[in-house]
């Protein structure tokens, strides 16, 4: 049985309730059961639980969260005893939506409570998909009147939105679905990512890497738009024409555990299996390394910027240069870069800058 936890997040008015029901008509045609864990906030809002009710907001943010993992385990138990070999659950937001209502110091306090780390409830989903808010792009609709829990203004919404996707960077499948063409259109985009992620028909991912100088460490490290992750990627022996790899990633001794599968199409794009490991299967893939190669370490900041997820990839032994990779959902999308990163070249395709070749031990 596969189950996939996914989130559908945004700003206010973005499309959520809708996308839902997009998600629900699209993947139950694909042979999934379709799970929805409803939004919280809203739940315990319109039940009178609000933060303007209990006494100080990080006692109602403490209940939201608590509930909120209550439910997806709930729902995640109940995945596995359904028939069925494909399993969806989509989450309503996430737990880590309430960083964006939260000072820093405040989500510490609350995730201390729950007796987890933030890697480890940022990274229990699967993948997560950020709907931008009408109020950016489309500001003639944008309202308010169809969610009695919604009281922002246009401002406060552009506000709460940044916010939002400032939460979630730092996740390895993070979306942004921008308000560049139609609604509908911004559905179709919508249900056309979360197809790629869960590899209907055929997993296929679709990368540009740019070789660019070495960046500014401080700037990166300061910019709320910007979070850092550790990651040790071990290649694995493999039969020919494929890529096996299991990766540990994560920060501050919290890790999630991954194995990758790749195969060459061809230019861009590459068939991509992932799954997520539990530590100990990640310890006993750890036997079947590939003696040929060393493990890479490398510092990756994701970086959001003008609706685009950025990888910046910085290794130890470079001094003078870096990788960025971004993953697109089409070949003609075009990738645009802040200032601050100074691009050498585009290296997509480019054997000898593959991490597989930097791990090869000469």
């Amino acid at each position: 049985m596969e189950i996939r936890k996914i989130v559908i997040t945004g700003g206010p008015c973005a499309g959520k309730s809708t996308a839902l029901s997009w998600i629900q008509n699209a993947f139950s045609e694909k042979g999934y059961t379709v799970l929805f864990v409803s939004e919280t906030a809203t739940e315990l809002i319109t039940g009178g639980v609000a933060p303007w009710t209990c006494n100080t907001n990080v006692d109602y943010q403490k209940c939201q969260m608590r509930m909120q993992l209550q439910k997806e385990s709930v729902y995640e138990q109940a995945a596995r005893s359904m028939p069925g070999d494909k399993t969806l659950i989509v989450c309503d937001r996430g737990a880590i939506d309430n960083k964006a209502y939260m000072t820093q110091s405040d989500f510490d306090l609350v995730i201390a409570s729950l007796g987890k780390t933030e890697v480890e409830i940022r990274d229990s989903y699967d993948a997560v998909f950020h709907l931008i808010t009408a109020a950016n792009g489309a500001e003639a609709f944008y309202t308010t009147e169809n969610n009695s829990a919604r009281t922002e203004t246009v401002e406060q919404a552009r506000a709460l939105d940044k916010k939002l996707v400032e939460a979630w960077t730092g996740h390895p499948h993070l979306r942004v679905i921008d308000n560049s063409t139609g609604f509908e259109d911004k559905m179709k985009r919508l249900v056309k990512e979360v197809t790629s992620f869960l590899g209907e028909p055929e997993p296929l991912e679709i990368e540009r890497k740019f070789l660019i100088a070495y960046p500014d460490i401080a700037w990166l490290e300061s910019i709320p738009n910007c979070s850092k992750v550790e990651i040790l990627q071990t290649y694995l022996m493999a039969p020919e024409g494929e890529e096996i790899r299991v990766r540990q990633r994560g920060d501050n001794g919290s890790y999630a555990y991954y194995e990758t599968i790749k195969r060459p199409v061809s230019g861009m794009k590459r068939v991509e299996i992932e799954r997520r490991l539990s530590q100990s299967e990640y310890l006993t893939r750890l036997m079947d390394a590939d003696y040929n190669k060393r493990p890479i370490r490398k510092t990756r900041y994701l970086l959001s910027y003008a609706h685009q997820y950025l990888e910046v990839d910085v290794f130890p032994f470079w001094k003078d240069k870096a990788v960025v990779e971004i993953e697109l959902s089409d070949e003609n999308q075009p990738v645009v870069f802040p200032e601050q990163l100074q691009v050498l070249r585009e290296i997509t395709g480019d054997p000898a800058y593959t991490n597989s070749a930097l791990a090869t031990i000469r």
